[in-house]
């Protein structure tokens, strides 16, 4: 019995990490409107990132091109990381 939960804690172990990446997603595109006030940065194809509280929106403008790693949690795309193409 001790080893067959040793077995499956192992294998628990090993896929765990793969659940997580799994779970989270990026998306690049063009920024059509940042709003401060309610978090969201909303890019060129219509979607909505919601921000944290405390995200900075310096240099965040219209048109500027970025890449938003997301995890969606209760069907909003909450931002985990943003990065500005050059």
């Amino acid at each position: 019995m001790r080893t067959v939960i040793s077995a499956l804690l192992a294998v628990s172990a090993l896929l765990a990490p793969l659940t997580a990446w799994a779970q989270s997603a990026d998306a690049t595109g063009k920024i059509a409107d940042v709003s401060t006030a309610e978090q969201t940065i909303k890019l060129s194809d219509g979607k909505v990132y919601v921000a944290p509280a405390e995200f900075n929106f310096e240099g965040l403008d219209k048109n500027v091109e970025v890449v938003i790693f997301y995890t969606v949690v209760d069907g909003k795309r909450m931002i985990n990381d943003l990065e500005v193409v050059q």
